[in-house]
């Protein structure tokens, strides 16, 4: 959705700046989610300590993309955090009579997150980073549209709640037609 699958997983703690819904809130939870981003085929069952340390490691990730989005140097600590899992074994994908499958434990699916965080944050999609137009929501996503103008981090999440209201608002305030 957000364009990277870092950045997919920065987003995972949902309006930051309102509600903040998490989405990692079991570890069968987070082990769900590296199964659906598609990040690997088969995960181990995890444990509340995967669950603390994939939060963590997820702060880290939405801090330095917060950090370069704005232009900013990076938080000394977010970068320790970050390598520190970057450094861990990944997961290691295997070519299977049925093509290509990826097992691995919750340890070994957050180091390889954590790489392709540090791939994406010091790669050529930096300046492509956006942070979505609608006030509640906290993404950031890579902008590949034509003239760079994409708004929001979905259609069918963000823009589209927003094109409806203000359509709504649009109607509202429209003089009513007098039929007289």
């Amino acid at each position: 959705m957000c364009g990277h699958p870092a950045l997919d997983f920065a987003a995972t703690l949902r309006a930051r700046r309102s509600t903040r819904f998490e989405m990692f809130v079991t570890p069968e939870r987070l082990n769900a989610w590296y199964l659906e981003c598609g990040l690997v085929d088969a995960i181990t069952p995890g444990t509340e300590d995967d669950v603390r340390e994939a939060t963590t490691v997820r702060e880290a990730v939405y801090r330095l993309v917060t950090n370069r989005h704005l232009g900013e140097e990076p938080d000394r600590e977010a970068l320790a955090v970050l390598n520190g899992a970057a450094r861990r074994t990944p997961a290691t994908p295997q070519l299977t009579l049925s093509g290509r499958h990826t097992e691995a434990t919750p340890e070994q699916a957050l180091a390889t997150v954590a790489r392709q965080a540090v791939e994406l944050l010091s790669g050529p999609d930096v300046p492509l980073m956006k942070e979505c137009g609608n006030p509640e929501c906290t993404r950031v996503y890579i902008d590949r549209s034509r003239g760079m103008r994409r708004q929001w981090c979905g259609m069918e999440s963000c823009g589209n709640k927003i094109k409806a209201a203000a359509y709504r608002a649009r109607k509202k305030s429209a003089p009513a037609a007098a039929a007289h």
